[in-house]
């Protein structure tokens, strides 16, 4: 018998996934099921979701490691966190008042194995299934965008010395949660 997965939606706002289900700070304007502070630690059980998807919500909250951490917890072994944010260097980042963090696409290395072995600051793991950078529609055009995309060494240079020249629009995160 094969189960349906489980998707948590955190922050989901008016549109969630398919079949997820979705977690914001009130009803009245959102597709949320449940109601919570996403601030404060999730209202559900230790590994109890196949993917948690957070988009557009990370740069809003108010601890970044606690959020990962929650969930992490949530999330069964093996199973997928999805995020999207906004990349430091796009005008969005900066305008919008309610963002706390400003992230590259080297923030959540923090969550990675280091030379081999889990991280010595958090007992948590997660490891880096795809990243996605999306940059300006120009830059994307002329090829930048593809070479950020499929070359680690090209994207820390542009991340380093051209990221301020070429810049980021979006990135789209997805982690394989370890137990």
């Amino acid at each position: 018998v094969r189960r349906e997965k489980r998707i948590l939606e955190l922050g989901c706002g008016r549109v969630k996934a398919a079949g997820a289900i979705g977690v914001d700070v009130n009803f009245a304007a959102t597709a949320a099921d449940v109601i919570a502070d996403l601030n404060q630690p999730l209202p559900f059980a230790d590994s109890s979701f196949d993917e948690v998807r957070a988009i557009h919500l990370i740069e809003h909250l108010q601890d970044i490691l606690e959020t990962m951490a929650e969930m992490h917890r949530v999330t069964r072994n093996g199973g997928r966190i999805y995020l999207i944010t906004p990349h430091y260097t796009d005008p969005i980042s900066w305008c919008d008042p309610t963002h706390r963090w400003h992230l590259s696409s080297f923030s959540f290395r923090y969550f990675g194995p280091v030379h081999g072995a889990r991280h010595w600051y958090t007992p948590l793991e997660l490891r880096q299934q795809a990243l996605h950078l999306e940059l300006a529609r120009l830059w994307k055009y002329i090829g930048m965008q593809w070479l950020v995309n499929h070359f680690a060494g090209f994207r820390r240079f542009w991340e380093m010395y051209l990221c301020f020249i070429f810049r980021g629009k979006q990135m789209e995160f997805t982690f394989e949660v370890v137990k």
